[in-house]
């Protein structure tokens, strides 16, 4: 299989509670937390190993919340390359009220970053890919980090022969949908961010999957994949238009459910699946993981149970 090297540069220890109601003003009196490594790339990281993968996760740390965090992954047994952040990494927390049954999540902005440790990071990072291997790069950047910092990272990787993830929004994907070069291999984001993208709605599959392929062709990446929640996701690229479908579940908590998508898929590549087929294998996973309360992601039983709900098919358009 190939390796599979995920970028975090603002991790997060996230914590996990619950209120009976979550009003303004008074004390809440919460659950007992739990807390769990967190962040874009650490999740990826997660699913792939879970699934079976060779997966390693880069990671900026700092502070005692980056050792507590560092503490929480040796504990998971999950590979790392770490990356001194220049200040503490930061924490998020989210609160599930049991009353209305709704989840509200805070994310703090992380350290900020000069230009000596983005060039820092992008030297470490090309150091620790495998030749072939695959660069995930997920979440947010931290304050500081320029929005073509993927572009720069897909330059320093030209020469690895590597296949470059990513997963991102905000401005940093506004950059790479204008068509960058070099591009990221893979781009994907969900159904909200490529409306506001396109300016306008994409009520359909087929229309997600044509604005997916509008993408490739200005040179956004090679592959292009929109996920629409339950109604599933598609993709655009090489072997054309496909569509995958959400399995039928009951939704306990989002979190974490694209890097789920995400860990999954470069699980199927890396193990030499079709892209199609680990749009499939993306699928089921962030429909496992959704089904579980908290942070929690899935697990490779979970997941396999799951993929018979979620083949993927073409889309005629």
């Amino acid at each position: 299989m190939r390796d599979i090297l995920t970028v975090t540069l603002n991790p997060a220890l996230d914590l996990s509670t619950s209120a009976d109601r979550v009003v303004a003003g008074p004390k809440l009196r919460c659950t007992a937390p739990s807390a769990d490594p967190g962040g874009g790339g650490i999740n990826v990281a997660r699913v792939a190993a879970e699934l079976g993968g060779p997966a390693r996760a880069f990671v900026a740390l700092g502070g005692p919340t980056g050792m507590r965090l560092e503490a929480a992954l040796v504990e998971l047994g999950l590979p790392l390359v770490r990356m001194r952040a220049p200040g503490e990494t930061r924490e998020s927390m989210a609160v599930h009220d049991r009353h209305s049954g709704e989840q509200y999540r805070f994310v703090m902005p992380g350290p900020d970053w000069e230009e000596e440790d983005v060039l820092d990071a992008l030297s470490s990072i090309a150091s620790a890919v495998h030749e072939g291997g695959i660069v995930v790069l997920s979440g947010s950047h931290p304050p500081g980090v320029p929005d073509d910092f993927p572009v720069r990272l897909a330059r320093v990787l030209q020469g690895r022969g590597a296949c470059l993830i990513v997963d991102t929004s905000g401005p940093v994907l506004e950059l790479l949908a204008r068509g960058t070069d070099p591009a990221p291999a893979v781009l994907r984001m969900d159904s909200l961010e490529a409306e506001e993208l396109a300016g306008r709605p994409l009520m359909t599959r087929a229309d997600s999957a044509r604005f997916a392929a509008e993408l490739v062709s200005r040179g956004a990446a090679e592959r292009v994949i929109l996920a629409r929640g339950p109604d599933g996701s598609v993709m655009a690229g090489p072997e054309g238009l496909w569509q995958v479908n959400a399995a039928k579940v009951t939704v306990l908590s989002a979190v974490g459910a694209g890097d789920s998508f995400v860990g999954a898929y470069a699980f199927g590549i890396s193990g030499g699946l079709s892209a199609p087929e680990a749009l499939a294998l993306g699928a089921a996973a962030a429909s496992a993981t959704v089904t579980t309360p908290g942070t929690r992601l899935c697990t490779r039983a979970m997941v396999q149970d799951l993929l018979a709900q979620c083949g993927a098919s073409e889309i005629a358009v």
